[in-house]
């Protein structure tokens, strides 16, 4: 066997381990159902939301807004109670990537339908946490502060990770059209440009704790992912690129030591090999969607979208 046949074959295989994990075992009914049903869609692959949540980018995003996202003590309550991140991590993951997918990719139809199942499980979701404060997955509050810190980061990852970024226009319609799915979710008034993103986030700083809960759940992801061995140093990559993408505060909060030269010089450039590694294998599983426009280099060429959320 020569070696391009062997280095294909282990392309496809990458991708379907990656697709296994993050979309499960029964990603291409899914797939299928997402890019095969007719009818009006939200967006188009010419927006920015479809280029930056189809891209490997969102591997390295995901983990960072995780990080971010628990610094929050009622969201992370809510996790930590709710979520089963620690018993079924790949089920959380595949849940999240199915809903992006959807909202994104999707019929109206089939997104709004995917919105309202997100919202009545929301309404089971309450309890209190360590320190006995009430909560509950609806609060517009809440919800506000997990879209915030989800739409940032898959944002900074994309404009650190991606081949071509975007530019200031399109990273605030990117930050608009994120807005779309999350108004129908219970978010009130999301913000819908880059400033008004940043000036969100940095209105929950006094509401964010170094909670007990939140630093178990950086050492889970980063120190401990239900991972074989053999596997651990590729997702290392991955994690290492999203923890540079975290401000310094947050790495503070979550005793993450990562200084500023470590941050440019070791775990940027990791997250960009890493990123460019699930790209790679994404590509070799030669799969096209039906939205996809016909390729100018020929019908055995690997796709370019990396699929990351479906």
């Amino acid at each position: 066997m020569t070696v391009q046949p062997v280095t294909r074959l282990l392309q496809r295989r990458l991708g379907q381990v990656l697709r296994t994990k993050v979309a499960g075992d029964d990603a291409a009914t899914r797939a299928q159902r997402i890019w095969g049903a007719e009818g009006e869609r939200w967006f188009t692959p010419a927006d920015p939301i479809w280029r930056v949540h189809a891209d490997a980018s969102m591997f390295p995003g995901g983990i960072a807004s995780l990080l971010l996202q628990s610094l929050h003590p009622l969201a992370m309550a809510g996790v930590a109670g709710h979520s089963g991140y620690k018993s079924d991590p790949w089920g959380r993951l595949q849940r999240t990537s199915h809903y992006l997918a959807t909202t994104t990719f999707g019929t109206i139809e089939h997104a709004t339908e995917a919105i309202e199942l997100v919202r009545s499980i929301h309404e089971r979701v309450r309890g209190r946490d360590e320190r006995g404060r009430p909560y509950r997955a609806n609060d517009p509050r809440l919800l506000r502060w997990v879209h915030v810190a989800e739409i940032d980061s898959f944002l900074r990852a994309y404009q650190a990770f991606a081949a071509e970024p975007l530019s200031d226009d399109e990273a605030d319609t990117y930050v608009s059209q994120a807005a779309v799915p999350a108004r129908l979710l219970g978010v009130v008034e999301p913000p819908t440009d880059v400033a008004g993103l940043r000036a969100v986030l940095d209105s929950y700083r006094p509401e964010l704790e170094s909670t007990r809960a939140a630093r178990e759940a950086a050492r889970f992801l980063l120190l401990s992912p239900p991972l074989p061995l053999i596997a651990r140093p590729g997702y290392g990559t991955l994690a290492s690129g999203g923890v540079s993408l975290l401000p310094g505060w947050a790495l503070d909060m979550l005793d993450i030591p990562l200084p500023g030269p470590v941050s440019r010089f070791v775990a940027r450039p990791l997250g960009h090999a890493g990123t460019a590694a699930v790209r790679w294998g994404m590509a070799g599983l030669g799969e096209r969607r039906p939205s996809d426009p016909p390729r100018p280099d020929g019908p055995d060429q690997p796709d370019q979208p990396d699929q990351a959320a479906s």
